[in-house]
Parts: structure tokens; sequence; C-alpha cells
């Protein structure tokens, strides 16, 4: 395997690791909302039991179960990047290492470390014992 490609295929990977950590804030935003509408509805209850329903019916008609996006909930937004774009990049990146690299993963890593680690000293062994 040529550097040149090894290189090229880390920086694939760097991207697809880029994106993975993208769709790790897209199910925080998803549980963050879900997390705010339930307390919203405790605000909602809680002004209703205060004698508040003209703010608390408005707060209910409104907002609580309100699409964040245009006929979407984020459950839906999550199902829609996951069934596209996070598998359609993940299904790039491997196509790209099984045709490049055999398959294996951190390829550029795995040659930094043998170059970068001083070999035969306490805590720069090649693998786990």
């Amino acid at each position: 395997m040529d550097d040149a490609s090894v290189a090229a295929v880390g920086k694939l990977t760097e991207a697809l690791e880029t994106v993975e950590r993208a769709r790790g804030h897209l199910y925080s935003f998803h549980q963050l909302t879900g997390s705010a509408d339930a307390t919203l509805q405790e605000a909602v209850a809680g002004l209703r039991d205060a004698g508040h329903t003209d703010l608390a019916d408005a707060l209910e008609q409104d907002l609580v179960g309100r699409n964040v996006l245009q006929g979407r909930w984020t459950y839906q937004v999550v199902e829609e990047y996951d069934d596209g774009y996070w598998s359609v990049f993940r299904e790039h990146e491997q196509r790209v290492r099984d045709a490049l690299l055999d398959g294996r993963r951190h390829l550029y890593e795995a040659s930094m470390k043998d170059r970068e680690r001083t070999h035969g000293r306490p805590g720069h062994a090649a693998v786990p014992d």
C-alpha cells in the first residue's frame, strides 16, 4: 500500500469520524429537545394549577408537541440523517478501505504509531499484551 493512498484514506476516515461526532450532536439535539418538551409540559401543568389557564392553554396549543422543522419531530430528523447522509458516508468509507487497504482501519495512525513510539520502552508497545 503506497503512502499517498494510506494518507488519502486516512483523510476520508477522519472526515467520517467528524460525521460521527456530528451525528452524536444530532442525537443530543434530539434528546435535549425531548427533555425540554417534557419540562415545558410540567410548566404548563404548573401554570394551570396556579390558575393561569389562558397562558397554559396558549403554550399547550402552540408549543407542546410542535414540529422542530417543517413536518418533523427530532426523531424524524435523526432517522433521515441516519438513513441518508450518515449511512451513505459509512458505506463509501468502507468501500474505499476495502478497495485500497484490504479493509484495515486506522492504517495511517498505525504507521504513525510505529514511527513515533520508542521501540522497546515501557508504555510504547506496538500492541496490547
